[in-house]
C-alpha cells in the first residue's frame, strides 16, 4: 500500500467524491477522513491514475 496525504479532504461528501472517482477508475483502495489519506494498493500508474483523478476533483494529493 503506498500513501497518499490530501489534506483538503474535510467531510464524508468528500469522501464519497473520492471513492465515487477511485472506483470508476477501478483503483484498489481504501480512504481515511480521520487521517486525512488515501491508500492505494498498485504500481507507479495506479498512483498516477489516482493523483490525477483526485486533481480533478480538486484535491491535491502527496505521496507520503
Amino acid at each position: 500500500m503506498r500513501v497518499l496525504k490530501v489534506e483538503d479532504m474535510h467531510c464524508n461528501a468528500c469522501v464519497d467524491r473520492i471513492t465515487k472517482a477511485l472506483t470508476a477508475a477501478e483503483l484498489k483502495f481504501s480512504v481515511s477522513l480521520e487521517d486525512k489519506t488515501v491508500s492505494i494498493d498498485g504500481c507507479d500508474h495506479c498512483i498516477k491514475t489516482a493523483i490525477d483523478e483526485l486533481d480533478d476533483l480538486g484535491f491535491t494529493a502527496i505521496e507520503e
